[in-house]
């Protein structure tokens, strides 16, 4: 079959989340207004989408969801237009679809695009809506291969590309597939997804379409993705696009080793290197090294600190000459002079150690 261009489409972000494996962080903000590469997650996604030529995204928000139209706006910064749909209680990955499909203007044999909100990937969302296109799909799913899939749920799919299941977490995986985030649906589809209830699209809502003869697509691509839902991953994110690893379109800057906010301080006696992000009015001291770190906006690095694949939040302040490695620093906490903190220790807002 011949393929066509297809867009400009609509698009749903689902960005509901309560994001509890990034505690201390979320405790104050959603995941996805975290900063990643000087710029609120989300931001790498709208972009991302603008420039796959969708021209309207609906955000589908719950936890703090009052946060995110402050930051966004109407989207003409980003050349989309940007409207929101707010859960009032939790209705899961589906139920959150179904809750943001009713304001869509599609038709019902129309694309509509599906991201999830805590996913950073490379791959390409315009080839993707072209392949369902091309295939005439129902649903279809980008998925990627992993090298240990045992903590998610794998996808099988056959020679051509079709799904064959989605599995459950197993110790023994069929499959290093895994779904990515990223669907094209049928306009239709969405709408058939129970109304008003918690709905999951990988427990309920694709096995019962396979259940009834749809054809459900894989979408295998191998560029960059990396599920951005641990602190560890926020870190290893903001380091990647910084670094060039991973390519936004929303960091125009070319890779390199840092990158600095305009109004960020930095110590000429300091370092800040491996793909560190500094935020605004931040502070690093004299003799400070900062390597492979995220240092929100108004946070204190003093003098002789060493902050490594750590990250400190907003107004937060590490003393002199402490060490911090893979650690986390919750909004306003202080962390006393000549202390150090590692192994995933994670530091709660407001509090003094």
């Amino acid at each position: 079959m011949r393929r066509r261009s297809v867009l400009p489409v609509e698009a749903i972000l689902v960005a509901g989340g309560l994001g509890t494996r990034l505690r201390p962080l979320t405790e104050t903000r959603p995941k996805h207004l975290l900063p990643v590469a000087g710029v609120p997650f989300l931001t790498h996604q709208i972009v991302k989408l603008a420039r796959s030529g969708v021209r309207r995204i609906v955000l589908a928000t719950s936890y703090r969801a009052e946060e995110f139209e402050p930051v966004f706006g109407g989207g003409e910064e980003f050349g989309v237009r940007l409207d929101y749909v707010t859960e009032n209680e939790p209705l899961g990955t589906a139920g959150a679809l179904r809750n943001a499909a009713r304001v869509l203007e599609s038709g019902p044999e129309d694309p509509v695009v599906a991201l999830n909100g805590d996913i950073l990937s490379g791959h390409d969302i315009a080839n993707q809506v072209e392949h369902h296109e091309a295939a005439a799909a129902d649903v279809t799913l980008h998925l990627v291969e992993v090298p240990d899939p045992r903590p998610f749920g794998c996808v099988p799919t056959d020679d051509a590309g079709r799904v064959l299941a989605f599995m459950e977490k197993s110790p023994e995986p069929v499959s290093r597939q895994v779904n990515a985030g990223c669907y094209v649906f049928r306009r239709r589809v969405l709408d058939e997804i129970p109304a008003g209830r918690p709905v999951s699209v990988e427990r309920e809502t694709f096995p019962d379409l396979l259940a009834g003869g749809c054809l459900l697509l894989g979408h295998a691509e191998s560029a960059y993705w990396l599920d951005v839902g641990t602190p560890e991953a926020l870190i290893r994110a903001s380091s990647d696009v910084v670094r060039g690893v991973a390519r936004s379109p929303a960091y125009p800057l070319p890779p390199g080793e840092r990158f600095l906010a305009a109004d960020a301080e930095v110590d000429p006696g300091a370092s800040v290197s491996g793909g560190s992000a500094i935020g605004q009015r931040a502070r690093i001291g004299p003799g400070a090294v900062v390597d492979g770190g995220v240092i929100f906006d108004d946070a204190v690095v003093e003098s002789g600190a060493v902050v490594r694949h750590s990250a400190v939040a907003a107004h937060a302040t590490v003393g002199a000459r402490s060490r911090l490695y893979g650690a986390v620093v919750g909004e306003r906490a202080q962390v006393g002079s000549d202390r150090e903190l590692s192994d995933g220790v994670r530091i709660p807002p407001g509090t003094r150690v």
